[in-house]
């Protein structure tokens, strides 16, 4: 499966502070915010990775993971010219997403909770139309809004409805087959004029082969694209960080955990870092040489 990050946009909920700054750069806490949707890929399994961005950010983020090889990746990318909709990252992606089935994550979209990584490693495992998530939230009203049975099967989905069927929400982590190219090559843009992922999700419903995972009580799935919001999403991050002395999201202990890199290249990346408590975590985990029991 290959794998797509989706940090394009210019950010203008977030002014001044996007001004000259992609939104996915900004940290949240302790690290880029872009470091929590490739955390979720990585543990996943996916090691194929497309990251999609501007023309004026893309250099950046080349810049920040270069080709990935240090965290055991393989990381490109993609200009998008014009923000046109999620479901253009399919059509941008084509030749990058070839004869496999994709996982797309929004560069803003963070997922913390426990046996994530257990749920990822299902979702991951598909070879047949598409799998998206159903989140509980107060106000449904505001998103993309899915009702489904006991089965997990989708029975429908609206965007932004004045009713909502359900209180779930659909998250910004999507799982497809192949058929997704043409699919989002083949839909109609919306009267906002984008490609809309929910006429994605719809034309798999009406195919029968949409299923949906829903997210239980207790796990944290947080869109950082208010000031208000990236500043509860540091505090969170914050505060699982300190009370339990783990790191969320940390890019470079999920690749040893899973042997993408060895010791000696984990122990380089943490000499850049030692300065810091970040280097200082890494450095501490090859130490004590803990690769199995954090990664959840």
């Amino acid at each position: 499966m290959k794998g797509i990050i989706l940090a394009g946009g210019s950010g203008t909920r977030l002014y001044p502070l996007t001004r000259v700054l992609s939104k996915q750069l900004i940290p949240v806490y302790d690290k880029p915010m872009i470091y929590y949707p490739l955390s979720v890929l990585m543990l996943a399994g996916i090691q194929d990775i497309l990251i999609i961005s501007t023309p004026r950010d893309l250099p950046q983020f080349q810049e920040l993971f270069g080709d990935g090889s240090h965290l055991g990746l393989t990381i490109s990318y993609t200009i998008q010219p014009r923000p046109e909709g999620l479901a253009q990252a399919f059509v941008l992606g084509k030749s990058f997403i070839g004869d496999d089935s994709v996982a797309l994550i929004l560069g803003d979209n963070i997922f913390f909770g426990s046996g994530f990584s257990h749920i990822l490693d299902k979702c991951s495992a598909l070879t047949e139309g598409g799998l998206i998530f159903g989140y509980p939230v107060k106000d449904p009203e505001r998103y993309g809004v899915v009702e489904f049975n006991q089965e997990n099967r989708v029975v429908g989905i609206e965007e932004k409805p004045e009713h909502p069927k359900s209180k779930f929400a659909v998250p910004g982590l999507y799982f497809y087959d192949n058929d997704v190219i043409e699919i989002a090559e083949n839909i109609n843009p919306s009267p906002r004029g984008e490609l809309e992922i929910t006429d994605v999700n719809m034309e798999y419903l009406h195919r029968g082969k949409l299923q949906v995972q829903p997210l239980s009580r207790g796990f944290c799935w947080l869109d950082t694209g208010t000031h208000e919001s990236l500043q509860q999403a540091a505090s969170y991050v914050q505060a699982v960080q300190d009370r339990q002395g783990l790191k969320v999201a940390c890019i470079e202990e999920i690749a040893y955990s899973l042997g993408y890199i060895n010791s000696e290249q984990m122990t380089k990346l943490a000499q850049d870092m030692l300065k810091n408590q970040y280097g200082q975590y890494l450095m501490d985990i090859v130490n004590e040489k803990e690769t199995g029991s954090t990664f959840s």
